[in-house]
């Protein structure tokens, strides 16, 4: 039986609400490789310009994904410079897991 269906009660964490932009923001293919090689990314965080080789496409598209995973909790953003560093919410991944492992927080 799949871990989400163990249980009779709903998953309670942040609620459908809060999980829905997460999932939709994650349904792109190019957001859902941004979060992944910001994961396995050296300490963590990136900026657009460690990240433009990994695609073939344009820097200020990039910088709209990273945008759209920042608007929906994934990602934190640091100004540093000309250059803004962004990195993976822990919580907001560990709410993620939670959903998709059947686990209540």
């Amino acid at each position: 039986m799949p871990p989400w269906r163990q249980s009779s009660t709903p998953f309670v964490g942040i609620g459908g609400r809060g999980i829905a932009p997460l999932l939709k923001a994650l349904g792109d293919p190019v957001r859902l490789r941004l979060m992944s090689l910001m994961a396995s990314h050296e300490g963590g965080e990136a900026c657009v310009c460690d990240l433009n080789d990994a695609f073939e496409l344009s820097q200020p598209t990039i910088s709209h994904h990273l945008k759209v995973l920042h608007e929906a909790g994934l990602l934190e953003r640091e100004k540093r410079g000309v250059w803004v560093y962004y990195s993976a919410r822990t919580d907001a991944l560990k709410d993620l897991a939670a959903l998709i492992g059947g686990q209540r927080r």
